[in-house]
């Protein structure tokens, strides 16, 4: 684990401890930043699990644990469900402690609430978030291997219909970067200025 938002592993007053997905570090320490919000202590499970959604409930368990060891006693879990199909919700009942709600990142970007109720059909929509932007051809093109096989392109994207970029922050060069990602995938461009959505009120919620 890693991304401490503070320096020290030991819980020394009424901090909170968020573990959290890696994929979400930047966008936590940037709230925290813009929100004064000194009491957080993160640290981050891989950025890889998005791709073994497996791991995430046994590694968040472990992670916790350990939490708990160094005088953690507010601990809040910076993941929606994320493909672990209710299991991180049972270690997070196991331990007592809370997590963002949401089934995933782009749902609480969006806003949970707004991403439920939106008659889009985002079955079709391939989403993109500033950290994919940034780190595309690491977290999309090779593990897919599309980078050395762009025909494969039709057999994981062809169903899909459009590429949803949900941006965090106003850059240009995440725009084109997203872009980017559209044209790769063959797939009809959208942007959407979502901000952090539901990730902020759940930080600050966090106070012990």
């Amino acid at each position: 684990m890693a991304n401490d938002a503070k320096s020290g592993e030991i819980a020394t007053g009424n901090e909170t401890r968020v573990i959290a997905c890696g994929m979400i570090a930047r966008e936590i320490l940037d709230i925290c930043t813009l929100n004064n919000l000194q009491h957080i202590s993160l640290t981050c499970l891989p950025a890889e699990y998005h791709f073994h959604p497996e791991k995430i409930a046994p590694e968040m368990d472990k992670a916790i644990t350990k939490a708990k060891a160094d005088g953690y006693s507010n601990i809040f879990v910076g993941y929606a469900d994320c493909g672990t199909v209710g299991k991180l919700d049972e270690v997070c009942e196991k331990h007592g402690v809370d997590r963002i709600a949401g089934p995933h990142c782009f749902s609480f970007y969006l806003g949970n609430e707004a991403f439920k109720n939106n008659n889009d059909d985002y079955v079709t929509t391939f989403f993109i978030t500033d950290f994919l932007a940034r780190h595309y051809e690491n977290f999309l093109l090779k593990p897919l291997k599309l980078h050395k096989h762009p025909e494969l392109r039709d057999l994981y994207f062809g169903n899909y219909e459009r590429a949803l970029y949900l941006a965090q922050v106003d850059d240009p060069e995440l725009d084109e970067l997203a872009k980017q990602i559209a044209a790769i995938l063959k797939l009809d461009y959208e942007r959407v200025f979502t901000g952090y959505g539901d990730l902020v009120p759940a930080l600050k919620n966090t106070h012990i």
